[in-house]
């Protein structure tokens, strides 16, 4: 699509990229990855492994609630995953997680390819999901995962 976005943030973590792998797959590693005031309601999960299944939750930003509905499927590599929006606040949305051991530990890769809607729906999504406050947000989760696998 001639309108869709692509972002990229990358980090190097003192761990494997099984361990990175390990991580995500945790029940808990949604709740653990959002920041402060962002809550995150289970609705479904149908997942059989991060690589395989679906997964319905409904994230809170402050008042404001978001369903979100994503299919887990295989990603590029051995350790990565990809989760790809099927219902939800924007008409594509394309998250690849990709962990890879590097010299000194493991690097932590992802890469989105989204778009935004039309109207005032878009004009949120813009809000939530892109410049500074989707650089923001990763920038917290991979805080967040080097803090809870380096300690």
């Amino acid at each position: 699509m001639a309108d869709h976005r692509t972002f990229e943030h990358r980090s190097r973590i003192a761990t494997t990229a099984e361990a990175l792998f390990a991580f995500h797959a945790a029940p808990s590693a949604l709740s653990d990855l959002m920041p402060p005031l962002t809550f995150v309601q289970v609705l479904r999960d149908d997942r059989t492994s991060l690589t395989d299944g679906e997964f319905e939750f409904r994230v809170w930003f402050g008042p404001i609630p978001i369903r979100w509905l994503a299919n887990h499927e295989p990603g590029s590599t051995q350790w990565s995953f990809i989760d790809r929006l099927l219902a939800g606040p924007m008409p594509v949305w394309v998250h690849e997680h990709t962990f890879r051991d590097v010299d000194g530990g493991a690097e932590l890769l992802d890469h989105i390819i989204f778009q935004h809607p039309t109207g005032i729906k878009g004009v949120l999504t813009r809000l939530l999901f892109d410049g500074m406050a989707l650089r923001l947000l990763f920038i917290y989760r991979h805080w967040q995962t080097k803090r809870k696998l380096e300690q």
